[in-house]
């Protein structure tokens, strides 16, 4: 608790887990919190579970809440997304003084957060839209932070910000992304990228456990190893985890008693739709999408598993268990790389469509701890981009195409034994698409182009000279050049 007229640094309205957390880790940090949440009972539970953790103001108005803030005010909100969040920045608006941080530390619509921020703005305070990744252990613990918003709120916020974020060589794992919409637009290509990532592991299990007749405990060791290297990262070591562990109740393999469908909150299937907008190829992102969206298709699955739909004359493997072991870890390590070169394409393309000046290098050091993304290879990521920090593509700096020429071959090999095995490997397949598209000398969009300009003349450009050009399709079969 704290003295007696003593002002918070920070405020925490919500105190859900996430939220409860975020005020503890302020707290343990140094920092004096003021807790607010709108059912009482939660504030009250979060002061006498954890009071003794620092220094907490609670309060059970947002008058009082605003009162026990040192100015400029800052409170970060860690409610419901969507009309809840609109409720309490109204609520603190109207209590706030001119110059006042608001900050919304949710999964938003970065199309949101732009509005929020131009609404605030008009009532002469501050809005930051704010990405916090990295679950309930790295909001308690250290987690990775991504706010956008006006530089002038980074000055202010960057100091508290950064004694809670997680480090990593000494660095916090916070930064200012950009304006307005910035932060919560780089927060939901992250949760992108973890789609991904999260699908083709999946994929990978997949392949382990039905096409080398694994259990999961022995995957789980190949997982653990895996971890070690190349592989390094959270995703992977917690995979591990998840495969070594029993059922309480059955003694099973806790796989094997969890429903297969996957739930989502929508970022991911943000990030693919703003992927469509932007008109940026995120096919393994969007593929994970699909995967969870299929896998939650209960209904039509039994009934097509019902109808026994053919799967034709699958091979019969001998399979060389070791080799086929390696290939798989090859191939992940490979469509990882697709995952996230695809996801920095999209911050780019964002980055330019909205003018924020997004660095990639800076959203490679922070990636490195908190965040659920975090991995080994991000420490090569920002290498890259400090070398080039406008790199056509991720894929295509020295080091991962170098990687790439080692993995390219078990990669093929894999989406092959996939298909002829009769498994699933969506992101494995679309990945491995995506580049041999980006590498491809000709493409079938020639015949594309012919084609609409047949039935609706489109048009298309030449090879040998410039222009537009549209044969009389339904004439004389003349080639008119229309611009």
């Amino acid at each position: 608790m704290t003295e007696k007229n003593e002002l918070a640094h920070i405020g925490v309205v919500g105190l859900a887990v996430m939220g409860s957390n975020l005020a503890r880790n302020f707290a343990r940090n140094g920092n004096t919190v003021a807790v607010y949440n709108r059912s009482p009972e939660k504030t009250h539970a979060l002061i006498e579970a954890h009071g003794e953790e620092g220094h907490f103001i609670p309060s059970e108005s947002i008058a009082d809440f605003v009162a026990s803030l040192e100015r400029p005010r800052k409170a970060i909100i860690m409610v419901q997304a969507g009309k809840a969040t609109d409720a309490v920045i109204d609520q603190l608006a109207g209590a706030m003084d001119d110059g006042d941080i608001i900050i919304d530390g949710g999964n938003a619509l970065y199309t949101d957060t732009i509005r929020r921020e131009q609404e605030v703005a008009e009532r002469g305070k501050h809005f930051v839209g704010a990405g916090i990744s990295g679950g309930e252990e790295g909001a308690l613990h250290g987690p990775s932070i991504m706010p956008g918003g006006p530089s002038e709120s980074w000055e202010t916020l960057g100091p508290i910000l950064e004694s809670i974020a997680a480090e990593v060589d000494g660095t916090p794992c916070v930064t200012h992304i950009g304006p307005d919409g910035a932060g919560h637009f780089v927060k939901m290509v992250h949760n992108g990228i973890e789609y991904a990532d999260m699908q083709v592991i999946g994929e990978a299990y997949q392949l382990l456990r039905y096409g080398a007749g694994m259990e999961p405990a022995e995957i789980a060791e190949v997982f653990k190893e895996w971890n070690s290297g190349d592989l390094d990262s959270y995703l992977i070591e917690i995979t591990a985890e998840v495969l070594a562990q029993k059922d309480p109740e059955t003694g099973a393999p806790l796989v094997d008693v969890i429903v297969d469908a996957a739930g989502q909150k929508g970022t991911g299937r943000w990030t693919a739709i703003n992927g469509l907008e932007l008109g940026v190829p995120i096919t393994g992102i969007a593929e994970s999408v699909f995967a969870r969206a299929l896998s939650s298709s209960s209904q039509q699955r039994a009934a097509a598993q019902e109808s026994q739909l053919p799967a034709g004359t699958n091979a019969d493997f001998d399979i060389d268990k070791d080799a086929f072991i390696e290939d798989v870890r090859r191939a992940l390590y490979a469509a990882k790389l697709i995952a996230y070169s695809q996801g920095f394409d999209e911050i780019k393309a964002g980055s330019a469509e909205f003018g924020w000046e997004v660095d990639p290098r800076d959203l490679a050091t922070i990636w490195r701890g908190g965040c659920i993304i975090r991995a080994k290879f991000l420490d090569r990521i920002r290498e890259a981009f400090d070398k080039d920090a406008n790199l056509p593509a991720l894929i295509l700096d020295p080091y991962f195409k170098g990687e790439l020429e080692d993995l390219i071959e078990p990669w093929r090999r894999v989406v092959v034994a996939a298909t002829q095995m009769g498994l699933p490997a969506p992101v494995f397949a679309s990945s491995l698409s995506y580049y041999d598209s980006l590498r491809a000398t000709r493409l079938p969009a020639a015949l594309i182009q012919a084609q609409r300009d047949f039935f609706g003349a489109h048009t298309f450009k030449r090879t040998d000279k410039p222009g537009a050009f549209h044969i009389e399709w339904s004439g004389d079969r003349s080639l008119t050049q229309t611009d």
